[in-house]
């Protein structure tokens, strides 16, 4: 554990699952944590300070798990850490209402001979479930300094770390022996004799002993590192083959902490425990009902994604208006040119893009960290079982997979809960089918773009249970072709029910929030200014006229026509001219305000008016130019008529600059990727905007957002700036049948870059990661296909 103050007691915090545990490293160390990887690995490490009574601490936050034997690489994650950064004193957080499942970590941890205090956590759920634990014949059974706390309340936090002060001070270790019996006994001493022989290993002698005769491949290893241990392996493997007739060595190690697991729980209880009906019992009645279960958890999901549609809208119309301002302010004080084009269609249009959407992100975080804390998924995945279990998947499974609608990295390391590698493999297989967060910016892209307003929660909501729906028939065909077997039963913990506090829901939220937001700070930039780079270059591109002539002609063809206008009513004088030109002024910004207005409270009719008075056909003038009809007297006429005029020009100027647009990035570097591909995506109404988009956010999904930012950016009139949704709209190669295939598309096909390259690792190797990206490509496609085509026949474009 690495330590930059020398004066720091350093603790680890260990537990199972559900106990608690990092409620209570959120209690001590509050905003002073960070996450990181463990040296060669990517499971998440997170770590935290505080200081207490003038006491620096320094504490790292292990992953959750039952036991010690490394079968899997959170348990070998926990155990490293302990037994090679020797932390001053281990915390060993239980869960007072399942205490003898809890001991049998905490027998383990006894074996490792470090100093230990036990947090007796959840002591309130255990109170109201009538279980009362003698506190005193615990710490006795055990060896370790013993405190009660209630994590969720913050209760218990300062007699713990009181307790740890003490420990740490006198590095008070529990002493504590677990009796493997007289079988086991004898050669155990026999070994441990041998390892002081060797004289090298630094370990805790008797624990590498027992890890020896259990046959723990990492423990080998690790002693074949010390000098003149040959002998003591040798030793080690004699004593298995004497054993292996008289025991089962695969199981009588479990078989002993586990008795005196249980042994210390009865011997710990005061009584017997009444085992009353909790709060939690009534409400999974209702919650876990074989029949309810299942609608109660998907109306829950659907008014989640609906809030966080309702809700997150307000603030991100906000972003999108700053950022709008911000990229006013850049062209005003950046001079025009490359530079320019850099900063605000680059670095503004492609990272604001994305931005606009944290809010939506921080939501949907929001609503997830609750539910987890409450304990309502740990019941969501039971309710789940029956459903998964008949479509070929374990129903343990639904666990990695709930990951995956935060991040697929932690979906497919999630799969390692699973025992069965058949199992392991179909969820990771299936886990990109499940809408990480990454993917939430273009789906609310779409839907914002081409769905009404109240059917946008409906739709974001249809494209998540998609995905599930998706990821169950696949799971099937798995199961059926590729990993044909049983499912192993599925048995799992349920936390009790309890309201989680702000504070946790909170941290919770930010923490992977600020993910999103350091990714956009960096990776996304980065990608925006390559795609800037691709959009806007080569520069010596051929037109097809010559538009600064075209412009000049039409700006010089509508002013002879105001002229003559002036002149019709009689109007000759510099002074009438300006009087006239004033109310044009007063017209123009009028029409900008109703707009603007109209916008504001999703009414268009103000707006078509405003769209009607262009027609130089139409002779009636809009409400809102009432005021400046009665104010204008006699000049109102011709001053209406220069204004129709007016708006026909800038009509025409505006195509004349879309032409040249279109034409200039139509010979841009991201074109010719685009086009070289769009053979493939044209069956799918993709052209080569989307495809370019779809290619670059391989490397992360919310990079289609930029790229189509930076593209729409780099497309756009510079006099005429509009969100990327307004763009999309303006754009005949969109549609929402396209907009939902890409949504299709984007759903199914492979994962990130760095998804893909913890798939490698954790499926095992290249063959593997070449089928899974083969497979979610080939069934994007085709699924993508099956969706345009049937909208089409529909009647849908």
């Amino acid at each position: 554990m690495a330590d930059s103050k020398a004066n720091s007691i350093r603790i680890a915090l260990a537990g199972n699952p559900n106990c608690g545990k990092t409620t209570i490293f959120n209690n001590i160390t509050g905003s002073k944590q960070h996450v990181g990887n463990y040296p060669g690995v990517t499971v998440e490490k997170k770590e935290g300070e505080c200081t207490y009574k003038g006491q620096e601490m320094m504490l790292i936050d292990l992953p959750g798990t039952y036991s010690l034997t490394a079968r899997s690489l959170d348990e070998l994650v926990a155990r490293n850490t302990i037994i090679n950064d020797e932390p001053d004193v281990i915390i060993n957080v239980l869960d007072a209402s399942n205490l003898e499942r809890n001991l049998y970590l905490a027998a383990q941890l006894l074996e490792l001979e470090r100093p230990l205090v036990m947090a007796l956590n959840m002591a309130d759920v255990a109170k109201e479930m009538g279980i009362d634990i003698d506190i005193r014949k615990l710490s006795e059974m055990t060896g370790a300094t013993i405190v009660s706390t209630v994590g969720r309340n913050n209760v218990g936090t300062k007699d713990l770390l009181d307790a740890v002060i003490d420990v740490a001070r006198e590095q008070k270790k529990p002493g504590i022996t677990i009796n493997y019996g007289d079988v086991l006994e004898p050669a155990i001493q026999e070994l441990v004799a041998e390892i002081e022989k060797a004289g090298s290993i630094t370990y805790p002698i008797r624990w590498v002993a027992i890890k020896l005769l259990e046959n723990d491949a990492d423990v080998a290893k690790k002693v074949r590192v010390f000098e003149n241990t040959e002998r003591v392996l040798a030793k080690a493997e004699e004593l298995r083959n004497t054993l292996k007739d008289k025991v089962d060595l695969e199981v009588v190690f479990q078989e002993f902490r586990h008795r005196y697991a249980v042994a210390t729980y009865t011997a710990s209880l005061k009584g017997e425990a009444k085992m009353q009906d909790t709060q939690s019992d009534k409400l999974d009645k209702i919650l876990t009902h074989r029949v309810l279960g299942l609608p109660i958890f998907l109306f829950v999901m659907w008014l989640m994604f609906n809030l966080v549609n309702e809700i997150g809208a307000y603030p991100q119309g906000w972003i999108e208006d700053g950022v709008a301002a911000l990229g006013e302010w850049a062209k005003s004080v950046i001079p025009a040119g490359q530079l320019q084009s850099l900063v605000v269609d680059g670095i503004i249009g492609g990272v604001g893009a994305v931005l606009s959407f944290v809010p939506l992100i921080v939501l949907l975080f929001l609503g997830i960290s609750f539910l987890e804390d409450t304990g309502y998924m740990a019941r969501a995945a039971f309710v789940m079982d029956r459903v998964m279990r008949a479509c070929g998947l374990h129903g343990k499974s639904f666990i990695p997979l709930l990951l995956g609608f935060g991040c697929s990295i932690p979906a497919i390391m999630g799969a390692r809960i699973l025992d069965n590698r058949r199992d392991r493999m179909i969820t990771i297989l299936v886990s990109q089918l499940m809408s990480c967060s990454a993917r939430l910016p273009v789906y609310t892209l779409f839907i914002g773009a081409f769905f009404p307003v109240a059917q946008r929660g409906t739709a974001l909501f249809a494209v998540y249970i998609a995905g599930v729906i998706l990821a169950v028939v696949m799971s099937k065909i798995f199961r059926k072709f590729l990993f044909p077997g049983e499912s192993e039963p599925f048995v799992m913990e349920m936390p009790p029910y309890h309201m989680p506090t702000l504070k946790n829901v909170l941290m919770h939220m930010w923490e992977r929030a600020w993910l999103y937001i350091k990714k956009a700070g960096t990776f996304i930039l980065a990608a925006s200014v390559l795609i800037w780079f691709l959009a806007t270059y080569p520069q010596d591109v051929q037109y097809s006229q010559d538009f600064d002539a075209a412009r000049e002609q039409v700006t010089q063809t509508f002013d002879a026509k105001d002229d003559a206008l002036l002149a019709q009513f009689g109007i000759n004088t510099s002074d009438g001219k300006d009087a006239v030109m004033a109310i044009v002024d007063e017209m123009t910004a009028a029409t900008e305000e109703a707009e603007a207005a109209a916008e504001e409270e999703g009414d268009d009719e103000e707006t078509a008016t405003a769209e009607e008075a262009t027609d130089e056909k139409t002779v009636e003038v809009p409400e809102y130019m009432s005021s400046i009809r009665a104010n204008a007297n006699d000049k109102f006429d011709v001053a209406w008529a220069i204004y129709l005029n007016n708006q026909e020009r800038d009509e025409q100027i505006s195509l004349l600059d879309q032409k040249e647009a279109s034409e200039k990035i139509q010979g841009s570097y991201a074109a010719m990727i685009g086009k070289a591909i769009e053979p493939i995506m044209k069956p799918l109404g993709f052209d080569w905007k989307m495809s370019v988009s779809l290619v670059t956010a391989l490397a992360a999904k919310e990079v289609m957002v930029s790229t189509l930012g930076t593209i729409y950016a780099v497309a756009a009139d510079e006099d005429n700036e509009a969100p990327l949704q307004v763009y999309l709209q303006q754009d005949p190669a969109f549609s929402p049948l396209v907009a939902v295939g890409l949504m299709t598309f984007v759903l199914i096909y492979p994962p990130c870059f760095a998804a893909m390259a913890v798939f490698k690792r954790e499926a095992g190797g290249w063959k593997w990661l070449a089928f899974f990206f083969v497979y979610s490509n080939v069934l994007a496609w085709v699924c993508t296909f099956a969706v345009y085509r049937i909208g089409l026949l529909m009647g849908f474009h």
